[in-house]
Order: C-alpha cells, then sequence, then structure tokens
C-alpha cells in the first residue's frame, strides 16, 4: 500500500532494514506517488540472493502498488567471450547463471508470501516489445551522438567488467563493446519503465549510485529518462544510522558492481 510521506527534505519508512536514496527532488516526488517500482537484478551478483530479494519485496510492497522485478540475460555470454571462452562453453555459463538467477528471485518472491502485485521477468522478453526496440535504439544510437552519455556508459561498463578482472587490468575493446552491449540492454528500464509496463509513474533502483545516473536524471539535454521515471539508490540501512529513512535528494557516484 501506498506510504504518507510527511516533511520536506526526508521522510521515515516503518521498517528498519533499507534506506532509499531518490537521485532527485523529481525522483522524490515519483516516489511518493507510489505506483511502480522496478528492480534490476544481474546474473552472478551475490548481493542479490533470494534473502535480499524476499526483503526488498517486502519492503516495497509498504510503498507502492505494484512491483516488477526484471533480470538480465541478454548478451551474458557474449562477456564471457570476450573474456577467452569460447562460444559454447561461454553460452553454457551465461545459461547456468541466469537460470540461477531466475530460481533466486522466484524462491525470494516465494519466501516474501507471494504479495499481489509482483511481478517478474527475463529482459528477453521485451526484446520484441516496439517501445523497448525504440528506447534501446536511442540508447545505441546516443553511444555515437551523445558524448556525455557514452564516458558514463564506459565508466558504467568498465567498473562492471573490472570485478571480472584481475586488478590493475583495464578492458580491452571487445571487452568494453560486450560491456557496453549489456548496459544498453538494460537501459530502457531506466529510460521509461512507466511506457514499456503500461504503469503511471516508475522508480528503478539498484543499491549503487550508477555512473549513468546523473545524466539520465540529472540534465535538461541528450539522452534522459522521461518524466513520469526515477530513479532511487535502495541500499541496506547503515546499523549505526536512522533506519527506513529517504535521505537527501541526491548522492555521489560509485563505482557499479
Amino acid at each position: 500500500m501506498r506510504e504518507t510521506l510527511p516533511g520536506e527534505s526526508t521522510f521515515t519508512i516503518d521498517t528498519n532494514t533499507y534506506e532509499a536514496l531518490p537521485f532527485s527532488d523529481r525522483c522524490r516526488d515519483i516516489w511518493r506517488r507510489g505506483d511502480h517500482l522496478l528492480i534490476g537484478v544481474s546474473p552472478g551478483n551475490s548481493y542479490f540472493s533470494h534473502r535480499r530479494i524476499a526483503e526488498l519485496i517486502g519492503w516495497g510492497r509498504e510503498f507502492f502498488e505494484r512491483i516488477d522485478i526484471v533480470h538480465a540475460d541478454l548478451h551474458v555470454g557474449a562477456q564471457y567471450e570476450a573474456f577467452g571462452y569460447d562460444a559454447e562453453r561461454a553460452e553454457r555459463r551465461a545459461v547456468k547463471e541466469v537460470k540461477a538467477t531466475a530460481r533466486r528471485i522466484a524462491r525470494g518472491a516465494e519466501d516474501a508470501g507471494s504479495p499481489d502485485g509482483v511481478r517478474m521477468h527475463a529482459l528477453s522478453e521485451f526484446a520484441g516489445h516496439p517501445v523497448y526496440r525504440r528506447l534501446h535504439r536511442q540508447a545505441v544510437d546516443a553511444l555515437g551522438t551523445d558524448r556525455e552519455f557514452r564516458e558514463a556508459a564506459e565508466g558504467m561498463a568498465r567498473g562492471f567488467l573490472a570485478a571480472r578482472m584481475d586488478e590493475g587490468l583495464a578492458p580491452n575493446e571487445p571487452q568494453l563493446a560486450a560491456g557496453l552491449r549489456y548496459i544498453t540492454a538494460e537501459l530502457p528500464f531506466f529510460l521509461d519503465t512507466p511506457a514499456l509496463l503500461g504503469v503511471p509513474s516508475s522508480v528503478s533502483c539498484y543499491h549503487l549510485q550508477l555512473p549513468l545516473t546523473p545524466v539520465l536524471f540529472g540534465r535538461d539535454e541528450g539522452l534522459r529518462a522521461a518524466p513520469a521515471q526515477g530513479y532511487a539508490v535502495v541500499r541496506p540501512a547503515a546499523p549505526s544510522g536512522p533506519v527506513g529513512v529517504v535521505a537527501e535528494t541526491s548522492v555521489e557516484p560509485a563505482r557499479a558492481a
């Protein structure tokens, strides 16, 4: 159910597990509407255990009418190929990770009591959707025309790839290209989830501030999120700090995991 949000700059959430940091005033306003929360889950990311997913569902349904969880399953194998796997082995590894991710999401939803208003999807389910195709094309085209966007996207890809590389090494061109394909496949849900899922407004969330967040949500030109699309960092509440609080309107970027 929707939460009444008191106060001008912060508001308290009736839970002690997570805190939310909307990126901007507009993102906070979208959060306050309580229409929809989009949780994106990456395969191979140990942060998204089934327990974590269950907690996020239970926490999110206090404030949003509907929750959708989307897990990435596009261009996963291409990344392994870029790191030297042969095509067959890369595909096997990708399939294994994607299936394990889907199982964790299903188990998390079950542990959360399979609440009404929660739906689960693989990213590939939207590949033929005309809105998805339009938004994805905009993101791909912007890599060639929007310098600020490309620099942020490459920074995000490098941060993502660094977790798979030995310390001190930088990704080569094929690896960076594979990382960009993976990221641009996810971007439609940062650009216009309302158009994709037919909801009035939506907040996409992740547990880190991403290099692309200021570009998509903090400027008035170039590729950017739709007016009804918001973004928030949603992370476990600090043990020593206030819990369940939506904090200041912006947070500093962090490297993607």
